[in-house]
């Protein structure tokens, strides 16, 4: 807090902070060559400029898709600070400045990044939408541990099979860099072991004061449920609210998927 921070006039991807995937995963049991999901992350600048050949600013939102498989994340602040070198830069179209975005996202995170640039008007036009399923934040819970994600509160209500979908906005953990809270709402669907709701809005809460990238508490999420519901298929993904401009979308599943990138009312 108090520290200056050097902005860098023009595009700078040097300051793209690759962070490899690699030590997380060997942490929950697997390995690049071993994903026991697809996916992939959903990132959303809202605060997207640069400048046109006559120097006039334009203002825009940028959509970024990194596949779940890259070897990186890229560190969310070093994002921000790249996305701002961008500010002062001379594009002579969107398709110049898209490809730009591309070369430099996907250098960092070792894949390629999907790259789409909207005007207000269009993100306008989308509106806001509604997680799908029910919503398990009004159970009468009590919790005793926010230190760490607690897998062993996972319980199955019955042994049976169900298919449902669940949701909750009570998702919170910390950045491990910066300490900074992360907010987001979180979705379960699943084919399998009937999930005691209960359990897991209490799991979810545990997570509360842990330190994480989004991406890895949504693949710690996704790991806890394969292992509790023996499932025939799940998705998890979490939509987290913005920070610096910049919101987090992690999305994991048992099959290949195509989701779609809507906004929820806290983004």
């Amino acid at each position: 807090m108090g520290k200056s921070i050097e902005y860098f006039a023009t595009c700078s991807p040097s300051l793209l902070f690759p962070v490899p995937r690699l030590a997380k995963w060997a942490g929950l049991g697997v390995s690049c060559d071993t994903l026991p999901w697809h996916g992939v992350d959903f990132w959303n600048c809202f605060a997207l400029s640069w400048l046109l050949p006559s120097c006039k600013p334009v203002v825009a939102i940028g959509e970024f898709a990194i596949p779940c498989d890259s070897p990186n994340i890229i560190e969310s602040k070093s994002f921000k600070l790249y996305l701002n070198s961008l500010n002062q830069t001379v594009f002579a179209s969107v398709a110049e400045l898209q490809a730009c975005l591309v070369k430099d996202l996907s250098g960092a995170a070792g894949k390629p990044v999907a790259v789409k640039v909207s005007t207000l008007a269009e993100v306008e036009g989308q509106g806001v939408t509604a997680l799908p399923g029910q919503c398990i934040d009004a159970l009468d819970v009590s919790i005793s541990n926010y230190e760490q994600p607690q897998p062993e509160l996972l319980r199955c209500a019955a042994d049976r099979v169900v298919e449902e979908t669940v949701h909750s906005h009570l998702l919170k953990s910390n950045c491990p860099v910066t300490g900074q809270p992360d907010w987001g709402s979180v979705v379960v669907e699943y084919k399998g072991r009937a999930l005691d709701h209960a359990s897991l809005l209490t799991y979810l809460i545990s997570f509360r004061q842990h330190a994480d990238f989004h991406e890895q508490c949504v693949e710690r999420i996704y790991l806890d449920l394969k292992n509790l519901l023996e499932p025939e298929h799940l998705t998890v993904y979490a939509r987290y609210v913005r920070r610096g401009g910049l919101d987090i979308n992690p999305y994991r599943s048992t099959g290949a998927i195509n989701p779609q990138n809507l906004r929820l009312v806290r983004q």
